[in-house]
């Protein structure tokens, strides 16, 4: 009796936690394409609801390491300074995993569709934490 009674907690827990990943798989793949269709609309601003508003948001690019959200937020704003150069963006996830509690990581490749200046696109790697009930990226790697 005790041995089924053992059997049968952890698989309603192994049960909860495959339900509850799924829930945030598809809570981050519905920020993926909320922030997709910000920046196809030209709002910065809304596209970055999603990222860390903390002092300590990592972003790494070409130029180096970015901390903070309010310096991506301006990064993003100098080097996109208009629709031509924004362009139309598109996400192609590639991996997405939970390796920890309140952990996910996002690979995936991003393409600018830009008649006038030109697309561009590279890959990307997102690290996402649970804080507050809510995932949100604190870090991101673009190249």
């Amino acid at each position: 009796m005790r041995n089924t009674t053992l059997t049968c907690l952890l698989l309603l827990t192994a049960t909860i936690l495959v339900a509850q990943s799924r829930n945030d798989r598809q809570t981050i793949l519905t920020t993926l394409d909320r922030q997709t269709a910000d920046w196809n609309a030209g709002n910065i601003k809304a596209f970055m609801n999603g990222y860390w508003e903390s002092d300590s948001l990592m972003f790494v690019g070409k130029n180096g390491i970015t901390y903070g959200y309010q310096n991506t937020y301006q990064n993003y704003l100098k080097r996109y300074p208009d629709r031509a150069t924004m362009g139309t963006l598109k996400f192609d996830i590639l991996h997405l995993s939970f390796p920890g509690k309140g952990v996910a990581f996002v690979v995936g490749k991003w393409h600018l569709t830009r008649p006038e200046a030109g697309d561009v696109g590279g890959h990307y790697t997102l690290l996402w934490r649970k804080m507050n009930g809510k995932w949100v990226v604190v870090c991101d790697h673009t190249s």
